[in-house]
């Protein structure tokens, strides 16, 4: 014990002097650290406006003046068409009278063919939700029709929780009012917000 507090007692002393001889070490440590501190702040503060301003440009995508909400159905099948255009698809829309469930026919910059039936709600929120039989009707005239890569129902409503099930088990993309406002808002390709959809044609890329 006593031979510790000497070497403590010695320490301290020798400890002081360094500190005094390089004065400027601490000063240097301190104005590191608050310049971390101020980096951290304002990267907390830059993600928060990101968020923000992310929050705000999908607000006016679907219920600023012009947007989506907005439109009628036919409106909302070619704002559905200049989305797919916008990522670089080759895209028609295609509804009307015998379209037989599609509304928008596409094919992207890696070659997959899409089919989209698009369900515009006037009371996206109130409103019914899309359920399982428009499902239905699209894969079957997909599969002797349209054989696109890609069906594909997008609302800016919602989904019955059985069309959700359906569609995930039968390769169906369903495309909701959150999904479809980060699409419209974003600026990034649909393909690339979705979990998984078909690979690439060979020989086909950007």
């Amino acid at each position: 014990m006593l031979c510790g507090a000497a070497v403590v007692v010695g320490f301290v002393p020798a400890l002081l002097r360094w500190l005094f001889a390089h004065w400027w070490l601490p000063l240097l440590l301190s104005a590191a650290a608050a310049a971390v501190g101020v980096a951290l702040v304002r990267s907390r503060l830059a993600r928060e406006a990101a968020a923000r301003e992310r929050r705000r440009r999908l607000r006016l995508a679907l219920t600023g003046p012009g947007g989506l909400d907005q439109l009628g159905h036919r409106g909302f099948e070619f704002a559905v068409r200049d989305l797919l255009r916008r990522d670089g698809c080759r895209a028609e829309q295609v509804g009307g009278g015998g379209d037989q469930s599609a509304d928008v026919l596409a094919t992207d910059p890696h070659g997959r063919r899409w089919v989209l039936q698009c369900k515009h709600k006037q009371d996206p929120d109130g409103g019914s939700a899309v359920g399982v039989g428009v499902l239905y009707a699209l894969v079957g005239t997909n599969e002797r029709v349209h054989r696109a890569q890609v069906p594909v129902v997008v609302t800016n409503g919602r989904f019955t929780g059985p069309a959700v099930r359906w569609g995930r088990e039968q390769d169906v993309v369903l495309v909701d009012r959150e999904l479809l406002g980060r699409w419209a808002a974003g600026g990034r390709p649909l393909w690339e917000l979705l979990p998984r959809v078909p690979a690439p044609r060979p020989g086909r890329h950007h």
